[in-house]
C-alpha cells in the first residue's frame, strides 16, 4: 500500500509541478506585459478646490437658518467674523485614452476643482482642462494639450467573468510616495453587478459595479481595471473598509458606462437619463402568495406618478412588469439600470401582466427630474397611544415629511416599531407612510385605529416603499 501512495506521489511531483510552474510563468508574463503596455497612460491627478470657512465661527445645527442663534452668540463676542478662503487638495488617477490628451477619470476626484494639474509617468506635467463631469456615473473627462502620449485600449466589460484575472493601476499614496510612476496591484473578478449605496462620507450611490480583490487605495480612484489583453474593462472608483485602507472589497464602473457617454462628457454636454416614473418593488413570497402570483420574475408597479411616462403609457399600480425592451426584469435594480441608459424620447416595448392578463404596452421614456434639496427639521418625540402589532402611527406633518423625505400629502407616518414584533418581521420600518389598507385609503390616524380595529387576519399595508403583508399572531 505504501508503495502504491509512494508511486502516485512520484507521479503526481513529475508531472503536475512542471504544469504549475509553466502557468505561473505564463501568468506572470503576462500581467509584466500589460503593466508595461498600460502603465506609461495612466496618470496622477491633483485637483485645488476652494472652499471658505469663518475664523473662529464652525458653524452650528441652526445654521442654515437667518435667525442662527450661536452665529449671533459668536458677533456679540467676537464681533463680526470674517470668511477666510483655503484650498484642499485631491488625489487620485486617471487614464490616457486619445492621443488628443482626453483623460477618463471619476468625478469625485475633480468635482468642484478650480485647478486641475496632471503628471505624466515619464515625469512631464501640465494642467488640466474639465470638458465633462457626470456625478452619477462618477466619471469625468479632463484634457491636457501634449505629444507623444501613451494611451490606452478600451475593452469590454460585458464579456467579464467571475474568477478573471485583472489588473488594477493607479497611483495611491502619490503624493507621499512622490514618484510619478504607477503601482499595478493584481487580482481577480469576484463579483458582478455590485450595489453600492451611499453612506457615510460617501454622498452618491453606485449600481452595476464590477468587485474585485485587486488592491485599491486611496489615490487609485480614476484609474483603470484592465483584463490580461491590456484593455481598460473598469475605471477604480471605491472599497469598503472598516481601517481606512484595502481589505479586499475594491470596485469599479465597468468601461460600458463610460463608453454610453463618452463622446458627451467629451464634448462637455449634460448626461440626460431616462425616466419611467414609477416607483416599484421586488416581490416576497409573501406578496406572490396574497396577490396569486406565479411568476418567480419581476417587479411590482406600487406606484405610477402624475404626467409621468409610464401613465401617459398606460400603466397602473398593481401591474407586473416581467420585461423592458425585451429584456427579462428581474429585480427592481435591473428595471432602474435599463431605463436610465435609455435614450430619452425612445419608445420601449414593456411586458406586463395586469389582473393575471399577460400584455405588451409601449412607453416613451422621458428626462429624469432633478431632486431638489430640503432642509431637515427635528420632529419632537411623539407619545405613543395606539399600537397595532407593534407599530404606533402619527399623523403626517411636514416636520415629518422633512424628516423621512416623504413626498406624499397622505397617510399616517410610522413613528415606532417594537424589535421583534409582527411589523417588525413584516419589513416595515419607522418613516414608513402608510397609504392604504386592505384596499381602503388611510388619510389620518383616526381612519388607522378604525380599519386595524376590524382585522382580523393577515392584511394587506400599502407604503411609499412598496406593499408589505402583515401577518396575526396565529399564522
Amino acid at each position: 500500500m505504501k508503495k502504491t501512495v509512494m508511486f502516485f506521489l512520484s507521479l503526481f511531483f513529475l508531472f503536475a509541478l512542471p504544469l504549475y510552474s509553466q502557468d505561473h510563468g505564463e501568468l506572470e508574463k503576462a500581467t509584466i506585459k500589460v503593466a508595461q503596455e498600460v502603465g506609461p497612460a495612466v496618470v496622477s491627478i491633483s485637483s485645488v478646490v476652494t472652499e471658505k470657512a469663518g475664523r473662529f465661527y464652525l458653524g452650528s445645527p441652526f445654521e442654515e437658518f437667518e435667525d442662527d442663534p450661536f452665529r449671533h452668540f459668536f458677533e456679540e463676542f467676537f464681533g463680526e467674523y470674517s470668511e477666510k478662503e483655503y484650498k484642499r487638495m485631491g488625489l487620485g488617477s486617471g487614464v490616457i485614452i486619445d492621443k488628443e490628451g482626453y483623460i477618463l477619470t471619476n468625478d469625485h476626484v475633480i468635482s468642484g476643482a478650480s485647478e486641475v494639474k496632471v503628471k505624466l509617468s515619464d515625469g512631464r506635467e501640465f494642467d488640466a482642462q474639465i470638458k465633462g463631469t457626470d456625478k452619477r456615473s462618477d466619471l469625468a473627462v479632463i484634457k491636457i494639450e501634449a505629444k507623444d502620449l501613451p494611451i490606452a485600449k478600451l475593452g469590454n466589460s460585458d464579456e467579464l467573468r467571475i474568477g478573471q484575472w485583472v489588473m488594477a493601476i493607479g497611483n495611491p499614496f502619490g503624493f507621499a510616495i512622490q514618484n510619478p510612476e504607477p503601482t499595478v496591484t493584481v487580482g481577480v473578478i469576484s463579483a458582478l453587478n455590485r450595489y453600492m449605496s451611499a453612506m457615510g462620507r460617501r454622498d452618491r450611490s453606485y449600481d452595476d459595479l464590477i468587485q474585485t480583490d485587486a488592491a485599491i487605495n486611496p489615490g487609485n480612484s480614476g484609474g483603470p481595471l484592465v483584463n490580461l489583453d491590456s484593455e481598460i474593462v473598469g475605471i477604480n472608483t471605491a472599497i469598503i473598509t472598516t481601517s481606512g485602507g484595502y481589505q479586499g472589497l475594491g470596485f469599479a464602473i465597468p468601461i460600458k458606462k463610460a463608453n454610453r457617454i463618452l463622446n458627451k462628457l467629451i464634448k462637455g454636454e449634460k448626461i440626460l437619463y431616462g425616466w419611467l416614473g414609477v416607483s416599484i418593488q421586488d416581490l416576497n413570497e409573501d406578496l406572490r402568495s396574497y396577490f396569486g402570483i406565479k411568476e418567480k420574475e419581476g417587479v411590482i408597479i406600487v406606484k405610477v406618478y402624475k404626467d409621468s411616462p409610464a401613465e401617459k403609457g398606460g400603466m397602473r399600480e398593481g401591474d407586473l412588469i416581467l420585461s423592458y425592451d425585451d429584456k427579462t426584469v428581474k429585480a427592481t435594480r435591473d428595471l432602474v439600470r435599463l431605463v436610465s441608459f435609455t435614450e430619452v424620447g425612445i419608445k420601449v416595448p414593456m411586458k406586463i401582466i395586469r389582473e393575471g392578463k399577460e400584455k405588451v404596452l409601449s412607453v416613451k421614456i422621458g428626462r429624469s427630474p432633478g431632486e431638489e434639496g430640503e432642509e431637515l427639521e427635528v420632529e419632537p418625540e411623539a407619545k405613543k397611544e395606539f399600537t397595532f402589532r407593534g407599530m404606533e402611527v402619527a399623523e403626517l406633518t411636514t416636520l415629518y415629511k422633512q424628516r423621512y423625505r416623504i413626498r406624499e400629502d397622505k397617510g399616517v407616518v410610522i413613528i415606532y416599531i417594537e424589535d421583534g414584533s409582527l411589523a417588525d418581521k413584516s419589513g416595515l420600518r419607522v418613516g414608513d407612510l402608510i397609504i392604504r389598507m386592505e384596499g381602503k385609503d388611510i388619510k389620518s390616524k383616526d381612519d388607522f385605529i378604525e380599519i386595524t380595529s376590524k382585522i382580523k387576519g393577515s392584511c394587506l399595508i400599502k407604503t411609499n416603499r412598496g406593499y408589505f403583508v402583515l401577518k396575526n399572531e396565529r399564522e
